[in-house]
């Protein structure tokens, strides 16, 4: 299995724009679950990592607990903003190996942010789309750049797996 050379600094970029891109979502949560803080908590656990550059045990514990409440709270948007910030929160402890997986792992946090969207919208394709191209825009070129040493990922059968190809496909552009 091949390797993929990921720097710390390349882990401090992905973490800050997946936080960038989730941050938007994070209120489709609160709006079903106004007491459970633990999705806003992760992506706060992404920007310390960025500012601090240690991964650290809470930070994993962060991202576990944001994974929690997307099974917890009982609401497709809500559900995917928390897996959102989840996988935002995870985005340092992305393995270095080339493999569809890993991709899944970078690309997850705008990926669940544009459904998420989308859901809260009525299943608006368009609002998730329009979600992509921000996170596209946005994105740093160390995560343009990791994203195209790892395997393309394919189109897939539903709207989350094409949601993964068209932003894959994008970064690579």
């Amino acid at each position: 299995m091949d390797e993929v050379t990921i720097r710390d600094e390349d882990r401090r970029l992905l973490g800050l724009w997946a936080a960038d891109c989730v941050e938007p979502a994070l209120p489709l949560f609160e709006a079903k679950a106004p007491g459970d803080s633990r999705p806003r908590e992760a992506v706060d656990g992404i920007r310390a990592f960025v500012r601090e550059g240690k991964r650290t045990g809470r930070l994993r514990s962060l991202a576990w607990a944001a994974h929690a409440a997307a099974r917890e709270v009982g609401d497709p948007a809500a559900t995917a903003a928390a897996r959102a910030a989840c996988c935002a929160a995870a985005t340092p402890y992305i393995h270095p190996l080339a493999t569809p997986h890993q991709s899944k792992h970078a690309l997850g946090p705008a990926v669940y942010e544009a459904r998420a969207r989308e859901l809260a919208s009525g299943e608006d394709t368009r609002v998730g789309d329009e979600e992509i191209r921000w996170a596209v825009e946005h994105a740093p070129q160390a995560v343009r750049e990791l994203v195209r040493r790892m395997p393309p990922r394919s189109p897939g059968r539903s709207r989350l797996d094409t949601l993964y190809h068209q932003l894959d496909s994008a970064l690579r552009g």
